[in-house]
């Protein structure tokens, strides 16, 4: 199974996607799982996780439903309210479906740095533990060091760091992410994704060559048992096409071994998220 382990589906509208400015226009449309398919086939792609776009119960039942509907789709990673006195019913409500593999808060947008170690989100991760599910890590560089903090303390629950923690790569500053990218992978318990970085470098004038230092980084900290292909669609498509942001994790593969290529683009994702 080849995997693409980090993309969106939407409905558009500017009131529930805020987050999509002005400049984003490409974004404004409707993202569905017939605008996906023909891409993951030219990419000789078989499967995608549906992650979260929204932080609303409704969308996680509606990616699930999507799910059912499109065998492509093996997992979602949902969106539950980890703070909530309810997060245990919000919980159950989806325990009986089998492609619910991970949840993830937008992390990036709390205006408190330290939102990942307070007490009540960390409550929110320890109840994980009885739904076997995958935590992923939404964050910017400066989160790095708390990100530490919370791995630290859940040894036994699986995580996974989206979009290499987001480095500027535009200003082409490595530390210090690199040095913090390099903590956070020392704890065994935490995947990262190759995915989201051309729009973290110049949309419009973006090489190989600005982006090859990081992954670097994260080759060596991470090894590729514990990396794994996303292509970030359709966000991506603000600076690339589906094809060239699989091509980017194409040529960092070919030079591995056919076992190492394998975890990247799918094995990793497997085991991290517990696919069927």
């Amino acid at each position: 199974m080849r995997l693409d382990a980090h993309q969106h589906f939407w409905h558009y509208s500017p009131e529930e996607y805020g987050w999509i400015g002005p400049d984003m226009a490409v974004l404004k449309q409707d993202r569905l799982p017939g605008d996906l398919a023909p891409l993951l086939a030219e990419a000789k792609l078989n499967g995608t996780v549906a992650v979260q776009a929204r932080q609303n119960l409704e969308e996680t039942e509606w990616l699930l439903d999507l799910a059912d509907r499109h065998p492509f789709i093996r997992g979602v990673v949902g969106w539950v309210d980890l703070c909530s006195p309810a997060l245990w019913a919000q919980l159950e409500r989806f325990r009986a479906h089998p492609k619910l593999c991970a949840v993830r808060h937008v992390i990036q947008d709390e205006p408190d740095d330290q939102f990942m170690v307070r007490d009540g989100f960390l409550r929110g991760i320890a109840a994980l533990a009885d739904f076997d599910l995958t935590y992923d890590i939404l964050i910017f560089p400066r989160h790095l060091p708390v990100a530490c903090q919370l791995v630290e303390l859940f040894p036994n629950q699986r995580f996974v760091l989206d979009h290499i923690a987001k480095p500027l790569i535009k200003d082409r500053l490595l530390e210090p992410w690199a040095s913090d990218i390099r903590q956070l992978a020392s704890y065994p318990n935490v995947a990262c994704k190759l995915s989201g970085m051309v729009t973290e470098a110049d949309w419009h004038g973006w090489e190989h060559s600005h982006l090859q230092p990081y992954l670097d980084v994260v080759l060596e900290a991470f090894g590729t048992s514990r990396l794994m292909f996303g292509s970030d669609w359709p966000v991506c498509t603000l600076a690339a096409s589906y094809s060239q942001v699989a091509g980017i994790v194409a040529a960092l593969t070919q030079q591995l071994s056919i076992n190492e290529q394998v975890e990247i683009w799918g094995g990793t994702a497997r085991r991290f998220y517990q696919l069927e």
